[in-house]
């Protein structure tokens, strides 16, 4: 989808699906009632009404039900009014507890808005401009997708099979939908908006020629907008629901060239995600890269935080003595209020994981300030709405809970924790 900033629109999802889903803009900036919160459901024509608000039964939930769950029948009106810097945003399903499966079978897709300052810079555009959304899978003899539900109907019991409680993992790299695919492109610039899909495969990702030289990867923007300035790398780790916005020049390619990008984290065909063909010398190629790229970042200090806290991302025991992913010790309940911020407060948030835990907040993009008490890495440069804390890592951010009032998640991104329990709600007040 894509969408003009300032400019709202009204999308209605229908739901053909045996079995509820919810839907979620990924960073975008949503009034709480169209944010996708995990029970306020899209129902199908055969589901019990019994069940509409419900996880009543289903192990890991506590057994509650939300007394603020809205459900609908067959379709549901999403208002999203692009009132935010352009960026890449992207939709997916957000049921409670089976979020997971449902990004697994493609339940997901990309959103970008645009606006006119944006396009004034020059940049690779058109079919120069490519959106690529990457994605592990894995698929049975039948071809059918293959996930290890502990219920394969979806409906009654969440949750994964034990080899895969820490997340899963495909053994083959999809990318727009298509295994390895190969894209044919001329000597010219082109501008890769990239989004890491999966539910829980971290990339690092690097474009290497056949003559083993790796390109650069100018990235230009972040999971919320544009950069301040252009940032260059010579490979770029991506967590899941992590997105960069990067400029790749092939100008001095030589025609006939396959260009690899590849993932250093992965093993076997897992190291591979796509491939560029040079298939032709670029005409004209006017595109550019200017030095001085947003304007309009936010340049929140701590001195304005009004509070700080702190957050613990680790491994526990849920209520019915299954293994969760657990926040600050407690599992996910969608009665409870964890965290209430006044409207346009700024907060700083610690942040700790025991594990990789991609950190996702709804509603507010945020900048990081450090990493282990040290200085921000270069790929968290901008402003951001998923920070990727490594094993044992420590990181703080900063943010402004403006926008709207309302009830909004916090959680980890890697989907399996995510159903397992590894959210958390905040009431901006």
């Amino acid at each position: 989808m894509e969408a003009r900033r300032g400019r709202p629109v009204t999308v209605t999802h229908r739901n053909e699906l045996p079995v509820p889903t919810v839907v979620h803009l990924h960073g975008g900036r949503t009034p709480a009632e169209s944010d996708g919160y995990p029970t306020d459901l899209v129902l199908p024509a055969a589901w019990p009404k019994t069940a509409s608000h419900s996880t009543d039964g289903m192990p890991g939930t506590g057994h509650m039900a939300d007394p603020r769950a809205v459900a609908t029948a067959l379709t549901r009106d999403y208002i999203f009014p692009n009132d935010q810097r352009p960026t890449l945003l992207w939709y997916h399903d957000h049921r409670m507890d089976f979020t997971a499966p449902a990004i697994w079978r493609g339940l997901a897709g990309l959103y970008i808005v645009r606006d006119d300052a944006e396009e004034a810079l020059g940049l690779p555009a058109g079919p120069r401009e490519v959106p690529l959304m990457i994605a592990d899978g894995a698929f049975a003899a039948d071809g059918t997708l293959a996930y290890p539900s502990l219920d394969p109907t979806l409906r009654h019991r969440s949750g994964v099979t034990e080899p895969y409680l820490a997340g899963v993992l495909g053994d083959v790299i999809l990318v727009n939908g298509a295994p390895w695919p190969v894209h044919e492109v001329d000597t010219a610039r082109h501008r890769l908006r990239l989004l890491n899909g999966s539910n829980a495969r971290h990339y690092e990702l690097e474009a290497v020629c056949e003559d083993g030289r790796r390109l650069e990867l100018v990235q230009i923007g972040a999971d919320q907008g544009l950069l301040a300035a252009p940032v260059t790398h010579r490979t770029l780790p991506m967590a899941p629901a992590e997105r960069y916005d990067v400029v790749v020049d092939f100008t001095d390619v030589p025609v006939g060239t396959l260009v690899r990008v590849r993932n250093r984290l992965g093993t076997g065909r897992t190291r591979d995600v796509l491939a560029f063909r040079i298939a032709r010398r670029a005409t004209t190629d006017d595109s550019r890269v200017p030095s001085a790229l947003a304007t309009d970042l936010p340049t929140w200090s701590r001195q304005e935080a009004v509070r700080v806290r702190d957050f613990a991302f680790r491994a526990g025991r849920m209520d019915d003595d299954r293994h969760g992913w657990l926040v600050g010790g407690r599992a996910f309940d969608p009665a409870r209020v964890d965290v209430t911020v006044g409207l346009g407060d700024v907060e700083v948030w610690r942040l700790i994981a025991d594990v990789h835990h991609p950190i996702h907040l709804h509603l507010v993009g945020f900048r990081v300030l450090s990493r282990g008490g040290r200085p921000p890495l270069p790929h968290d440069a901008g402003l951001k709405d998923t920070v990727s804390l490594r094993p044992g890592e420590s990181a703080e951010i900063i943010t402004r809970f403006d926008g709207y009032r309302g009830r909004y998640l916090f959680h980890c991104h890697n989907a399996e924790h995510e159903d397992m329990a590894m959210m958390a709600n905040f009431e901006v007040v």
